[in-house]
């Protein structure tokens, strides 16, 4: 077995500190890194040791492999966790820390390669009988042979960038008159964004939900797969609210993914944890979608039905342990919802909102957990993703979870930016969500942002009026005379 004394989080915010706690808990001493931006950042008072790596924009320090593994010799660390984003997919990076004895907690680089590519991903599945969305397989740039694929799979179609992910370089084209046009678009954004305007077509499923199932493997050929998660809430194609588990899966769907799952996982030979994405139709059948090879945004909701602690497991295996766990010990207890509070302007598009943050409590409470990376009085930056923190809460049913979650909401004090969290009340009080009838159109179909404005709007006048009358109660109470 490998010894693990000192991990370096390549990282920052809430992710940065999520992990520091866990290596703590285990005796693992931490080390942070940061960009000029963030030297009073929460991580790095958090951590044990702490590095500036350059300055602000992420390209001259988070995305710095060369200067991390430079600090990691320096401090003498044996491990680099990457957290998500940044250089968490980077297979470059993986083989740059292998090369220097420093163990990447995540998979070996292969998989990242193999995972990275959507096509590759396909191919690499395909032998395995998991099923996949009618397409092409192969990449496309030339636009006349791609708009004679789209007619032949038949209109809507999704455009999609074979290196891409966030929602970047993908377009739903609904007719072959606006075929060419947005393929222009995608190759454009593709390239803008991956440095590749290659990308494939598939059939577009109408009224999807997006379901993933979270899976942790060892390096002794054990892969077990942690239930599922419901990401079909979203705005420009990114996940803001997260729920475990779903409320459409019977236990035999779920042990279907599940092992559709754990058979991705094997195709690429995985380590540690990493996320099988799936679609799913109005008929409840499944689409491979892709493979994130590395700890998600919204693992706290699984950690919360399943007891588990994914980053120690996730150490754990890569430092050698075999998991001790089987399949038939994992159960689901509970419910718990997880909201991605951004700076963000959800009245304006979810255009990003930063500032100053002149008032900031977070809720606290039984059921009630806060994935934090910001504290009152600092400022959010500019240069990064405007994730300020995870709001998560769990019941013991679904309504018991949404009920906390509005709870929590209301006591989230946010003063300087604007967030997300009135649409995260707008969500958990909207009648297809509770009832679970939603699918990823959700937002378009629902969300009107005049309409939340207004209702805002008329509870904080009615909430003014209340404490006008409560403080005219009192002036006439301290004006009766004293017998």
């Amino acid at each position: 077995m490998k010894e693990i004394k000192k991990i370096l989080i390549a990282n920052r915010g809430e992710i940065a500190i999520r992990v520091m706690k866990t290596a703590q808990k285990m005796g693992i001493k931490t080390v942070a890194v940061y960009s000029t931006a963030d030297r009073n950042a929460l991580h790095v008072k958090f951590a044990d040791e702490a590095v500036c790596i350059g300055e602000a924009p992420s390209s001259e320090s988070y995305l710095r492999g060369d200067k991390i593994i430079e600090v990691a010799k320096s401090l003498h660390v044996d491990a680099i966790h990457p957290g998500y984003g940044f250089l968490s997919e980077n297979a470059a990076f993986a083989i740059a820390c292998e090369q220097n004895n420093i163990i990447f907690i995540g998979p070996k680089h292969r998989a990242i390669e193999m995972m990275g590519s959507k096509l590759a991903a396909k191919d690499a599945v395909m032998h395995y009988n998991i099923p996949m969305v009618p397409g092409v397989d192969h990449a496309i740039i030339d636009i006349e042979e791609a708009k004679k694929s789209a007619k032949l799979i038949g209109f809507p179609i999704l455009i999609k960038a074979s290196a891409g992910g966030g929602g970047k370089g993908m377009r739903v084209v609904d007719n072959e008159e606006n075929f060419v046009s947005q393929m222009n678009r995608a190759i454009s954004e593709a390239v803008s964004a991956f440095g590749d305007g290659s990308v494939f077509i598939e059939k577009y499923v109408t009224k999807p939900r997006h379901i993933e199932i979270q899976i942790m493997a060892d390096s002794h050929g054990n892969v077990l797969y942690i239930f599922e998660r419901e990401c079909s809430i979203q705005r420009r194609h990114q996940k803001v609210v997260e729920e475990a588990p779903s409320c459409i899966l019977t236990p035999e769907k779920r042990k279907e993914m599940g092992e559709a799952a754990v058979k991705v996982a094997k195709a690429c030979d995985y380590l540690g944890a990493g996320t099988v994405e799936f679609l799913m139709d109005d008929k409840h059948n499944f689409y491979f979608l892709e493979m994130n090879t590395r700890l998600q945004v919204e693992h706290p909701v699984t950690e919360m039905i399943s007891g588990l602690d994914l980053v120690e497991l996730q150490i754990r295996v890569a430092r050698g342990e075999a998991l001790t766990l089987k399949q038939e010990d994992l159960k689901i207890s509970g419910h718990a919802m997880e909201l991605r509070v951004y700076a963000e302007d959800s009245m304006n598009d979810f255009l990003p909102n930063v500032g100053f943050l002149k008032k900031y409590q977070l809720p606290v409470g039984e059921g009630i957990r806060v994935d934090n990376g910001i504290s009152e009085g600092m400022d959010v930056p500019i240069y990064y993703d405007p994730m300020l923190s995870k709001l998560v809460t769990y019941g013991k049913t679904r309504e018991e979870s949404i009920a906390l979650m509005i709870k929590a909401i209301d006591n989230y004090i946010v003063e300087g930016v604007s967030t997300t969290l009135p649409f995260g009340k707008f969500v958990m009080e909207h009648p297809a969500f509770r009832s679970g009838e939603f699918d990823t159109g959700f937002v378009k179909a629902y969300y009107d942002s005049e309409k939340l404005k207004a209702k805002l709007d008329i509870e904080a006048e009615i909430a003014a009026q209340l404490a006008l009358k409560i403080y005219l109660e009192d002036q006439k109470i301290l004006r009766l005379p004293i017998n």
